[in-house]
């Protein structure tokens, strides 16, 4: 490990191997604010690197733009990188509060034709059902996504913000290889129901905003003093007036272990949910998002940091004591569902 490099584990029983840890790439294209696309590209050649292969996109981050923003660095290295992007979620761009969900089979077959044009690949890796629309049967929109792996359109299939139910139904019609869900220091309601069911079909778990979308960083206090206007963090509850308020006074407790480890919070946060694969005996592979190679570096060098049972055991009082809920709507994830 001298050179940097994570190690690798296996995206579920049926899935591809990864570096354990992941590069989420939404806010290089969308929602965190001002862009840099040099900052970015020479983000995503610094994490491969460092051993990340896995990363994570969407047709909903900027209406598709950041599928097209990341297709030259796939296409540059294909054969070493593990390409996931997801349907089901459009956001209007006149109205950046409201979310459209589609499961149908025929909105199904549209999202990926156009995905696959906007990456300019010939199959992707791992495509995700990012939200679930209850009106449509997961049997029904699974056994759609089934017959891409089928026609060579995809290789594997993932769910995102689904219940422990929802799962085992989906499982039941087509090996799933991971569920992507919330799961941070602030974020630990999937624990209860999601997380022992991936571990008993042999899915694994990809925790989206395992930094809490950076408030676990310290790198912002106040959402609304801190962002500018275009940044959507300003819109969910825990990052503004008195949630974030309380909420900052948490991030002590982070404080007190980073100084034992000569760590920052963030690495902290990530080692914290990085030794979740080893306390729930699945794999866990976080995609922390950033669009700055020096974060790339810091994030996984958090691989290597051991937190001590007494230190998780103060870490993981945290989440009891979180203000606020992660959406303003939570109809948005399978919280309400299970």
């Amino acid at each position: 490990m001298t050179d940097g490099r994570i190690t690798t584990a296996k995206l579920g029983d049926n899935g591809p191997e990864v570096g354990v840890q992941g590069l989420g790439c939404m806010g290089m294209s969308f929602a965190y604010g001002p862009t840099d696309a040099d900052a970015s590209r020479a983000t995503l050649e610094r994490a491969l690197e460092l051993g990340v292969t896995f990363y994570d996109t969407a047709d909903a981050y900027g209406a598709g733009e950041n599928e097209r923003f990341l297709s030259p660095f796939f296409k540059a290295h294909r054969d070493e990188v593990v390409i996931a992007t997801k349907f089901a979620l459009s956001i209007p761009p006149d109205d950046p509060t409201r979310r459209v969900i589609r499961n149908d089979p025929p909105y199904i077959r549209q999202a990926v034709e156009a995905s696959l044009k906007r990456l300019d690949v010939d199959v992707i890796d791992l495509y995700y059902m990012h939200r679930r629309d209850v009106n449509v049967p997961i049997e029904e929109s699974v056994g759609t996504m089934a017959d891409l792996v089928r026609e060579g359109k995809v290789k594997h299939l993932g769910l995102s913000e689904v219940t422990a139910d929802e799962l085992r139904a989906a499982h039941a019609v087509h090996p799933i290889a991971a569920v992507q869900s919330e799961w941070s220091l602030f974020s630990r309601d999937i624990e209860t129901h999601v997380v022992p069911a991936a571990r008993d079909l042999g899915v694994a778990l990809v925790p989206y905003s395992p930094l809490g979308r950076g408030f676990l960083t310290g790198s912002f206090t106040d959402a609304e003093q801190d962002l500018t206007p275009d940044d959507f963090r300003r819109q969910q509850p825990r990052f503004t007036g008195d949630n974030a308020t309380a909420n900052a006074t948490l991030l002590e407790l982070i404080r007190s272990v980073a100084e034992a480890h000569d760590a920052s919070l963030g690495q902290i946060a990530l080692a914290w949910v990085q030794q979740q694969t080893t306390i729930h005996d699945l794999p866990v592979i976080p995609i922390p998002g950033t669009r700055k190679p020096s974060r790339v570096e810091e994030n996984t060098a958090a691989t290597r940091i051991v937190l001590t049972d007494e230190q998780l055991d103060l870490l993981n009082g945290i989440a009891a004591q979180v203000a606020g809920n992660r959406y303003a709507d939570m109809a948005f994830t399978s919280a309400g569902r299970e």
